[in-house]
């Protein structure tokens, strides 16, 4: 009995946000969003480090604001090419 649930198991899934680049892009919004808000949240005194590459900067925030908004903007922009026909 365990075998048959095994093969079951074994099944491969595929990966719905590695196959619709759609729900990639709705996902990476969703992220800069909720990036932005933690932002405004924090005191105007406050540094923060933002991820460039593989490497921390610190930066104000200010800087990391408007970069995560510049970001945002792109994948909205990438989202609205996959929708128009």
């Amino acid at each position: 009995m365990e075998a048959a649930s095994a093969s079951s198991l074994s099944a491969p899934v595929p990966s719905s946000s590695a196959s619709d680049p759609k729900l990639h892009l709705l996902k990476e919004i969703r992220s800069y969003e909720i990036a932005i808000g933690e932002l405004s949240n924090l005191p105007a005194s406050r540094n923060v480090y933002q991820k460039n590459g593989n490497l921390f900067f610190r930066t104000t925030i200010q800087k990391a604001t408007s970069s995560e908004q510049k970001q945002l903007n792109s994948s909205k922009a990438q989202l609205q090419k996959l929708n128009s026909p």
